[in-house]
């Protein structure tokens, strides 16, 4: 089933009303994919197409000499010299970087090529199996939507999400969705596993006890925010994600072979390629607040 375009978004400047396009793009739950699906040939004016400022700053020229530093986790726990230079390694990544890639981190690459297949899998079936989990509820542990801030927003980013809360009070197995279910809830036991070995090594890096970051609270709770990028008519006129800073603890993500993630580094955007077997660890706002400012986020 398509929806059509002509009765959601607006034909003429007069015709322009951004709150009313805005809802009427909303109530067809079926986001960004829905629009692809439907043909769109152009950026919606509603909301996608970002400030100047925004897209010009996505193409500054990359900086070679720039890498984003890479932590091989393999010998974490046979020898005691290579414990303190990875601790060494992510302290001066948390300082300097606020990111970190870490490779050998005990999820296989089986494990990883399954969870983006059943990601794609749930973005990628019919809207009218989607549309029932589309919620803007916060309340809701499994919702999907495109843009959570999409009222907000100046302009909206070319992306769909679909949000689950996993730990530590997740919902019925069954709440999950179906397509994605079995690997997500596999998933989540590794992630927890990898989050505290990281932890440990955060707490070493601050000076502190290992067990001190995890004592505190940091591993309560965690949740998979499943982003999908239709493939955009216009992507020199939108992006998929704006710049931002993430308001947890830590961000550990996962980046398909397409590419396209960049941090900001010395007031230069640096490129991520994507490396196999590799996860991306992020400092997020409230490690840099307990951490005093000396971990930054970015």
């Amino acid at each position: 089933m398509y929806f059509d375009l002509q009765k959601v978004l607006p034909t003429q400047e007069h015709d322009y009303d951004r709150a009313k396009e805005l809802k009427a793009f909303d109530d067809t739950k079926a986001g960004v994919k829905g629009l692809v699906d439907g043909g769109v040939v152009t950026i919606p004016r509603i909301s996608f197409i970002q400030p100047e400022d925004i897209r010009s700053a996505k193409l500054d020229d990359h900086v070679d000499s720039f890498q984003v530093p890479v932590i091989d986790l393999r010998d974490l726990n046979l020898d005691p010299a290579a414990h303190t230079e990875i601790v060494d390694k992510i302290r001066y990544a948390s300082e300097k970087w606020g990111f970190f890639q870490v490779i050998n981190n005990g999820i296989g690459q089986d494990v990883l090529n399954k969870v983006i297949a059943g990601v794609h899998r749930f973005h990628e079936q019919p809207k009218e199996v989607k549309m029932k989990f589309y919620s803007r509820e916060n309340e809701k542990k499994v919702r999907f939507n495109s843009n959570f801030d999409l009222y907000k927003s100046k302009a909206a980013n070319w992306r769909d999400t679909l949000f689950c809360v996993m730990a530590p009070n997740p919902p019925p197995p069954q709440e999950y969705p179906v397509a994605c279910r079995e690997i997500l809830i596999e998933y989540s036991e590794h992630v927890q596993s990898l989050g505290q070995i990281l932890f440990g090594l955060l707490s070493e890096a601050l000076g502190l006890n290992p067990s001190h970051l995890t004592d505190m609270g940091c591993m309560e709770g965690h949740g998979f925010l499943c982003h999908y990028y239709p493939a955009c008519p216009e992507p020199d006129r939108t992006i998929g994600h704006a710049k931002h800073c993430d308001p947890d603890f830590l961000t550990i993500l996962l980046q398909d072979q397409i590419g396209g993630l960049q941090v900001l580094h010395e007031d230069h955007w640096i490129d991520i390629p994507p490396l196999e077997g590799a996860l991306i660890v992020n400092i997020g706002d409230l490690l840099q607040l307990i951490s005093n400012d000396k971990f930054r986020k970015r």
